[in-house]
Order: C-alpha cells, then structure tokens, then sequence
C-alpha cells in the first residue's frame, strides 16, 4: 500500500518538485566546476547527481510502482496504459541513470555528463506532469 501522500496531488507534486529542484541546483554546479575547469570538484557533484537520481526520484519511482500504480489501476482498470508510459518514463530515466555511472567509472568529466542530466530532467518534468494530470486528476 502506497502512502497517503502520493495520493494527494499537492503533496505528491511537492515531492516531485523539491527533487526536480534540487537537480537543477546539481547541474548548474556541475556546470559551474566545467567552466572553472575543477575537475575533482566536478567529478564529486557528479557522484552527488547520481545518488541523488537514485534515492530520490528513483526510490520514489519504485514506490510508485509497487503501491500507488497497482492501487490506481486497481481502483480504475482504464489507468493501465497511463501507468504503463509512467513505468516507462522510470525506466529511461534508470537507464540514463546506468549510462551516467558507466561514464563516472571511468573518472571523466565533460559536457556529455550534462546532457545526461539535461535528459533525466526532461523526462522526469514530462512524467511529473502526465502523473499529476493523467493519474492522479482521475482520482479527484
């Protein structure tokens, strides 16, 4: 069972937008250390943004999925496609997420380290607004 705030659109959209938030303050950091050319410095936000996709949005992300999404779709048989395109916004972003570990194994720095964050933040804005306005609006 999923908890009581993930049902509550306003609670919910807090949570989504505090994370969003605090990614967009990692990636102009990020950029911040490339344009001073402090590559320890961008190398450790860049560790930073990882765990932070992954114990925020993504953490939350499987919480959605193993309570709040069967539920949905328990309540509402016709949300199955809405939470199928919502998993699969989970999915790319933890496959963006992979991607950006595998270029961190090998200590680099460098733009293409932003267009992985650049791409985590689009589709995490894109799901955040199908997910308030596709699910949980049918929920009103």
């Amino acid at each position: 069972m999923s908890g009581p705030s993930l049902k509550k659109v306003d609670a919910h959209s807090s949570i989504h937008e505090a994370a969003l938030n605090e990614a967009k303050e990692l990636r102009e950091l990020y950029r911040h250390c490339l344009k001073k050319e402090r590559q320890e410095k961008a190398l450790q936000v860049a560790e930073i943004t990882i765990e932070h996709w992954e114990t925020r949005t993504l953490k939350h992300a499987e919480a959605e999925e193993e309570g709040l999404y069967k539920e949905m779709m328990e309540e509402n048989p016709d949300l199955t496609e809405v939470v199928v395109q919502l998993t699969r916004d989970h999915n790319l972003m933890r496959n963006v997420v992979g991607q950006m570990k595998e270029y961190m194994m090998q200590k680099r720095v460098g733009e293409e380290f932003i267009r992985f964050m650049d791409a985590l933040i689009v589709i995490d804005e894109i799901h955040n607004e199908d997910e308030m306005n596709k699910l949980l609006a049918s929920d009103k």
